[in-house]
C-alpha cells in the first residue's frame, strides 16, 4: 500500500506548466509541521514536493497561493536523473490523487485558520468534472460578474 495524507502550507504560488503533449501539471512544495518541538523549543517543518496533473493542477494554480493551507492525499513516487555534472540524483515526490481546501476564502483573507473546516473537497475521478456540483456553495460569498467581462 502506498498512501500519503498531508496537511501543510504552500511555500510558493504554484505555477501551471504543460508537458510536450500539452498535459497540464504543477509541481509545488508544502511545509508540513512536525508534531514536536526541537531542543530550542521551536517547531520544525518538513518540505514535501507535490506533483498535480490535469484539472487538479489547474484548480490548485487558480485558487491557491503562497501560505494557503491544503490537505493532500496521494502516493509516493521515486525517480532519478543525471545532473549536468553527470552525478546521479534521486527524487521523492507525492503524486496528488485528491486535495482539500482547509480554509475558506474569508479565513485566508483575514488570516484565520481553522483546521476543522473543509469548505470544499476536490477529487478528480477519471478526469471528469461534476458540473451540477457548485464548488463555491459553502463559501457564503456572492459572485458578481460584469456583463462586459464576456466581451
Amino acid at each position: 500500500m502506498n498512501r500519503v495524507m498531508l496537511i501543510g502550507r504552500l511555500t510558493a504560488k504554484p505555477e501551471l506548466r504543460y508537458t510536450n503533449a500539452n498535459v497540464p501539471f504543477a509541481r509545488f512544495t508544502i511545509a508540513v509541521n512536525r508534531q514536536f518541538n526541537n531542543q530550542d523549543g521551536n517547531r520544525e517543518a518538513d518540505f514535501i514536493n507535490i506533483i498535480a496533473w490535469r484539472k487538479q493542477a489547474e484548480v490548485i494554480c487558480n485558487y491557491f497561493d503562497k501560505g494557503n493551507q491544503i490537505a493532500i492525499e496521494g502516493r509516493i513516487q521515486t525517480g532519478s536523473y543525471d545532473d549536468k555534472d553527470g552525478n546521479k540524483r534521486y527524487t521523492t515526490d507525492v503524486v496528488l490523487d485528491q486535495f482539500h481546501f482547509i480554509e475558506s476564502r474569508a479565513q485566508r483573507e483575514n488570516g484565520v485558520s481553522n483546521n476543522n473546516v473543509t469548505p470544499y473537497d476536490y477529487q478528480d475521478t477519471n478526469n471528469s468534472v461534476d458540473i451540477d456540483n457548485d464548488p463555491f456553495a459553502d463559501f457564503g460569498d456572492s459572485v458578481s460578474i460584469d456583463d462586459n467581462f464576456l466581451d
